[in-house]
């Protein structure tokens, strides 16, 4: 079966509306001295050697469908590893996590499951759960509904730090497998659930953390750029990292999308998928020698 045009948009999120609005959001942070506005962690210097890296993020609508299928501890797990990605694309070492949950009325054995995978994958990665908050907010929510959002904060010696200025034209774009749709097109992937279950392990499997695996390639490479693939697929991610005059080349069958994606084909035309979702990719590293790892792409002059 061919895609049949579902899109974002038309399920409720328009990712060119969040664009008009960034730069209006860029003058308010630039005003309070902040720079780096649209990388994935905010950076914040702490003493002349060390910096400070934080992000901020939230499970989204993938809440909606873990709740319905009892997987709601996987959807703990995608909080850490995602907020924890995001301040590894810096270089940093994840340090605190603080969590915040919030619905129509508090259910205490959904919190407590979402917390607990938060934990799992925070004693993975050596970050303490700090701490966090629990609103019950009805005028806001809507019966039986919850959110989920967090906030890591890591930090990462001056001469450690990644930025991306460093990358070249011919330098190698590495990739790292998903583990399937992570936390992000899911107010999509509910749409066509109407139309055509899915139940592959893959759709809810949790956010894969990808700490250990940057740690390992920082012992061999001159690890010049990290992306981690989120909203905005991962031609959208790696630009976020990519000096101006350059872009990324890749190579779209370079490795094996996982089914669930075989799945979304058939009703998101191409185009679309690859601006939405991961496709198989969650994470992606660039270096000038990629060795033995899996490259899915070229730096290019644009």
């Amino acid at each position: 079966m061919s895609g049949s045009g579902a899109t974002y948009e038309n399920a409720g999120v328009s990712i060119a509306k969040a664009d008009a609005v960034v730069e209006r959001l860029r003058e308010a942070a630039e005003s309070t001295g902040a720079t780096g506005f649209g990388a994935f962690a905010g950076l914040h210097q702490l003493d002349e050697h060390r910096f400070l890296a934080a992000s901020t993020d939230s499970v989204g609508t993938k809440l909606v469908l873990a709740r319905e299928r009892g997987r709601l501890s996987a959807c703990g797990a995608d909080l850490a590893a995602h907020c924890v990605n995001d301040v590894l694309t810096t270089g940093a070492e994840p340090l605190i996590l603080l969590d915040y949950v919030a619905a129509n009325r508090i259910d205490l054995e959904q919190v407590a499951e979402l917390v607990e995978g938060a934990a799992e994958v925070c004693r993975r990665a050596g970050c303490v759960l700090v701490g966090g908050e629990t609103a019950e907010l009805p005028g806001i929510y809507r019966e039986g509904e919850i959110d989920f959002a967090g906030t890591c904060v890591g930090i990462v010696d001056r001469e450690r730090l990644i930025d991306g200025s460093r990358i070249e034209a011919g330098d190698a774009v590495i990739g790292y497998p998903s583990a399937g749709v992570h936390a992000n097109g899911f107010t999509l992937v509910r749409r066509i659930i109407e139309n055509e279950d899915y139940r592959g392990g893959d759709l809810l499997a949790p956010t894969r953390l990808y700490l250990d695996d940057v740690r390992r390639l920082r012992t061999r490479a001159d690890v010049r750029g990290l992306a981690h693939v989120t909203g905005g697929g991962i031609a959208g991610n790696l630009s976020r990292m990519l000096p101006e005059g350059l872009r990324a080349q890749v190579d779209w069958e370079g490795w094996e999308r996982p089914p669930v994606f075989h799945w979304l084909a058939g009703h998101v035309e191409e185009e679309e998928l690859r601006r939405v979702f991961n496709l198989g990719i969650g994470f992606c590293a660039v270096v000038p020698d990629p060795g033995s790892e899996l490259v899915i792409g070229r730096i290019v002059r644009a």
